[in-house]
């Protein structure tokens, strides 16, 4: 068995109400992070997380912030823990940018403000109830892809997470997605899901929100990162910091490769995946591409304790 280990970060979608209490609540030191955050931000984002309203947490101006700090601190709790350093990090969406930071590329009070803005600029670009986010279950880029150009009728519909095997999100404006997913029960889908995402992020409508996100980040200190951090448009590391400001850019436009990213871990002989944060949706995506790749979620010390025995078999090659 491969002995290798890769940590991941959830984006927008996991979050929910009280996905952090637990861990705050076990890990008294994690709450300097909130804090952290609170100041930068101006308003009590761990108020938020807790107790809502769920409608405030599911901007996306919110979540993405929500969604640094609730990750960066289980990742304090695993290494609170005397949790092993992974091999390697990646993050779905928005969970890259986690991804970095866990990394050491870009620091966290940086990232929250980043995250905010970024958030802010995606909002703005695409007004909530113009949009739509929907997961398409049991059919194929290849598939989706000319339906997609079919619904759109001079709107945008694009394939914006590649996740799993039939799995794919499809997100543009929301007649469009709505055609698109009707087309798609049509040929054979098994499933059509909306999404608690309240912008469309991956696709063309996100190009203005890119295009201010790119003054920022030209402006954002960032560093090699201490681990290989795999990027979302090529399922692929950067070895420069001017390479990991144009994957960060090209982001926000581009497909979301996650299934080429687990396809990646097993090239380079990860055994093992810890999802790092809220819910367990990476976790099924990459079981649902790789079943040899074990996997863990940590969002409490139980999950944490469980996780680090995963981990040290994997080291004994159980």
């Amino acid at each position: 068995m491969s002995q290798k280990l890769a940590f991941i970060f959830p984006g927008q979608g996991s979050q929910f109400i009280g996905m952090s209490d637990e861990l705050r609540a076990q890990f008294p030191a994690v709450n300097s992070r909130f804090d952290t955050a609170a100041e930068i931000l101006g308003y009590d984002i761990g108020a938020v997380m807790s107790s809502g309203p769920e409608e405030k947490l599911n901007q996306t101006a919110t979540t993405q912030p929500a969604m640094l700090v609730a990750c960066v601190a289980a990742w304090d709790a695993w290494r609170e823990c005397g949790g092993a350093t992974p091999d390697y990090l990646a993050g779905h969406s928005f969970g890259e940018y986690t991804a970095l930071v866990c990394a050491g590329a870009i620091d966290f009070a940086d990232a929250v403000l980043l995250a905010a803005e970024r958030g802010r600029f995606m909002q703005e670009a695409v007004p909530a109830e113009r949009s739509a986010v929907w997961a398409v279950l049991g059919l194929e880029e290849d598939v989706l892809a000319p339906l997609c150009e079919q619904a759109a009728q001079g709107q945008v519909v694009q394939c914006a997470n590649l996740n799993a095997p039939g799995q794919i999100v499809l997100t543009g404006d929301r007649a469009a997605v709505e055609r698109a997913c009707k087309l798609a029960q049509e040929a054979g889908a098994k499933k059509v899901i909306p999404l608690a995402v309240s912008a469309p992020v991956h696709c063309a409508l996100m190009i203005p929100a890119a295009e201010r996100l790119a003054e920022h980040i030209a402006d954002l200190n960032i560093r090699l990162p201490n681990v290989p951090v795999i990027h979302n448009v090529d399922a692929r590391p950067r070895d420069s910091v001017e390479g990991i400001r144009e994957a960060l850019i090209a982001q926000m436009a581009s497909p979301v490769r996650w299934r080429d990213t687990v396809d990646y871990f097993t090239s380079v002989g990860v055994g093992c995946a810890i999802e790092c944060g809220p819910g367990k949706v990476l976790s099924a995506l990459v079981r649902r591409t790789d079943r040899s790749i074990a996997v863990s979620a940590i969002n409490n010390r139980e999950q944490i304790e469980t996780a680090q025995l995963a981990v040290a078999a994997l080291a004994e090659g159980a």
